[in-house]
């Protein structure tokens, strides 16, 4: 998206930031490497009180000498998301980054899943941006200025088995985060989908993965679901082949942290961080192109560029 450069906290270092989800994996990493980058970050969790994550990074809030403050932030609940907007707004004045990043991942055969298991991850990994966005959006439209990042994954560009319900979810996510991307563009919001591959050390993701409830179901497919337990080791595999490494976390948050260092407009609508190299980045490409076409053929490919007005279009 493009559009005027952006002067002050929209468009430089130390703008507000919300994460949520930011007790392990992608969110912390994400939190830490923001704050570390000069931004005031608060990291959202869905419990503070009493919490071995909320001391963990206050602690290296402290000694590392970071503006990164544990925030109460439950992503399920739309008090939840209010109280927090409104506690970070009482502090700072303004947010100027919202990183949608809160979770979950289910694994094995699609069948066995319930409904009641599917809507569940839809909620987490969807809904709750529309949530929390519903929370932030009014702010942001007020400033006339602000980002909404939202984390998916690049499977939900490239399908793979044993993983359904979560590849629904993020493709779901995506949809809304784009297409609400583009009615608030005019408000000078840009939006930015982080798209990262696997990662199998740094996070909790594949360790904390829910299983299907249908026992029954998963026992007809025979030794098939065994493969799902092969694909982490798998995924190690081929990122020691590409760097010689384990793909950790920590590269997520520095990304995103390259990205918003330029101003407002000149945000990537995607940001690709994928140590398996499956190449999601060239279908964009070619999406783009075609997105901007048939936009122009509507006449709204103005939305695809983002403002820097601060009154309603």
């Amino acid at each position: 998206m493009e559009s005027q450069q952006m002067t002050g906290a929209a468009g430089g270092s130390g703008q507000v930031v919300v994460v949520t989800g930011a007790g392990s994996g992608i969110g912390r990493a994400v939190a830490v490497e923001l704050a570390r980058a000069g931004h005031v970050v608060y990291a959202g969790l869905r419990e503070v009180r009493g919490s071995r994550r909320a001391a963990d990074l206050r602690q290296q809030a402290e000694t590392e000498q970071l503006s990164l403050s544990p925030v109460e932030l439950d992503v399920l609940c739309d008090t939840g998301c209010r109280s927090a907007v409104d506690l970070v707004l009482a502090e700072r004045g303004r947010i100027d980054v919202m990183v949608n990043n809160a979770g979950m991942l289910m694994t094995g055969v699609a069948e066995a899943f319930t409904p009641e298991q599917f809507l569940r991850i839809l909620d987490t990994n969807a809904v709750s941006w529309l949530r929390v966005n519903r929370a932030v959006l009014p702010v942001m439209r007020r400033q006339g200025s602000g980002t909404l990042v939202h984390v998916s994954s690049t499977t939900a560009h490239i399908a793979e088995p044993f993983m359904a319900p979560y590849i629904a979810s993020k493709a779901a996510g995506e949809c809304l985060a784009e297409s609400m991307g583009l009615e608030v563009a005019p408000y000078g919001i840009d939006t930015v989908i982080v798209v990262p591959g696997a990662f199998t050390e740094g996070t909790e993701h594949f360790a904390h993965s829910t299983p299907p409830a249908d026992a029954a179901v998963v026992a007809q497919y025979g030794e098939l679901p065994d493969r799902a337990d092969q694909l982490a080791s798998r995924l190690h595999a081929i990122d020691i082949a590409h760097s010689g490494t384990a793909a950790r976390v920590d590269s997520v948050g520095t990304a995103l942290a390259d990205a918003l260092r330029a101003p407002l407009g000149k945000r990537p609508r995607r940001l690709f961080v994928d140590p398996q190299h499956k190449g999601v980045e060239d279908f964009d490409s070619v999406r783009q192109a075609k997105q901007r076409a048939f936009f122009q053929r509507l006449g709204i490919a103005d939305l695809l560029q983002t403002t820097t007005r601060t009154t309603p279009p």
